[in-house]
């Protein structure tokens, strides 16, 4: 089978491209024949083994798993002798964990891991990354509670979390201000944005609008800077965890009544962030929410993919397809 390995941190020329033996399912494991996935932004930072404290867990001097790619689309094309939720036959998406792997034709997920039967009403290329809403679905609905009438700014609402963020947020009835750049204002409105900033002409913390939340997915703001812009119980998100982070999370926890909050989504159990995708998956049933796509590439032109997720001028989801048919 196609694969696109690394042995080594760097820029996208590390990723190399490669065959390997077709594998072979575990009793508990379904063999899924991969249709698409996407490019997230995380893959180049596992790339370049970065923040550098993740290679505890990718690898201190290399990467441990030569397979990228956590994310998937696909068919299950064969079972183990134990598997009763799956048939061969079924549509499937989901998320590989640490294992990765999905840079490949195929790949093997345990039955009752993260992989669940695809919404009726959605392509394999468009249900690829709806595992990336999951993190939206983490912040704006279990860290800030969304609600109606509920203002929310998301910083960086053209991005693949960020355009997710838009969606979840306004299927609750919030009112959602998006900010973005100039080239990104018609994207963002078409999701549902109430309001939309041009981050290039304006800075939304200067405004004088207070939000309930403002969710910094850009990682382009600081709670200093945004604190004013927050009403009186106000949250502030962001999905980068760094040292100044926690330790404003545990200041505002006990002295603030402006709250500083963060999760690791890829951290949660895969009971909890198997409810967030069967929530998400009605949502896409009953067309609230959708996945906006970028650009496509083949398996051949992985490299270029992740030179275009750096380039900055990504909007919504890269994809890449296992055929050349895209």
């Amino acid at each position: 089978m196609r694969v696109v390995t690394i042995n080594k941190y760097g820029t996208p020329d590390v990723l190399k491209l490669d065959s390997l033996e077709k594998l072979t399912p575990k009793d508990d494991e379904v063999l899924v024949k991969i249709q698409a996935i996407p490019i997230t932004t995380e893959d180049p930072l596992q790339r370049m083994g970065k923040p550098y404290f993740t290679r505890l867990f990718l690898g201190l001097t290399k990467p441990k798993k030569s397979v990228l790619g956590a994310e998937f689309s696909g068919q299950i094309e064969a079972i183990g002798k134990k598997v009763t939720l799956f048939n061969i036959g079924d549509s499937v998406f989901g998320h590989s964990g640490s294992n990765l792997g999905c840079y490949a034709e195929y790949v093997c997920v345990k039955q009752h891991g993260l992989i669940l039967k695809r919404p009726l009403n959605i392509y394999d290329e468009a249900v690829a990354p709806v595992c990336t809403f999951m993190a939206a679905w983490n912040f704006i609905v279990v860290l800030a509670k969304a609600k109606k009438n509920q203002k929310v700014l998301i910083n960086g609402a053209s991005g693949c979390v960020g355009s997710a963020a838009v969606q979840i947020a306004k299927s609750f009835g919030a009112i959602v201000t998006g900010v973005c750049s100039t080239a990104n204002m018609a994207l963002v409105k078409s999701l549902g944005a109430d309001n939309v900033i041009d981050y290039t002409t304006h800075n939304f913390t200067e405004n004088g609008v207070l939000y309930d939340v403002i969710f910094d997915v850009a990682n382009k703001s600081a709670f200093s800077n945004c604190r004013r812009s927050l009403t009186e119980n106000g949250i502030y998100l962001n999905p980068v965890l760094n040292v100044s982070i926690l330790i404003q999370m545990l200041w505002t926890k006990m002295f603030s009544q402006k709250k500083v909050k963060f999760s690791a989504t890829g951290l949660l159990s895969i009971s909890k962030r198997k409810g967030y995708l069967k929530e998400i998956s009605k949502l896409f049933e009953e067309k609230e929410l959708k996945t906006i796509i970028d650009k496509r590439f083949c398996l051949e032109q992985i490299i270029e993919a992740h030179r275009y997720i750096e380039s900055g001028n990504k909007k919504g989801n890269v994809i890449v397809k296992m055929t050349n048919n895209y």
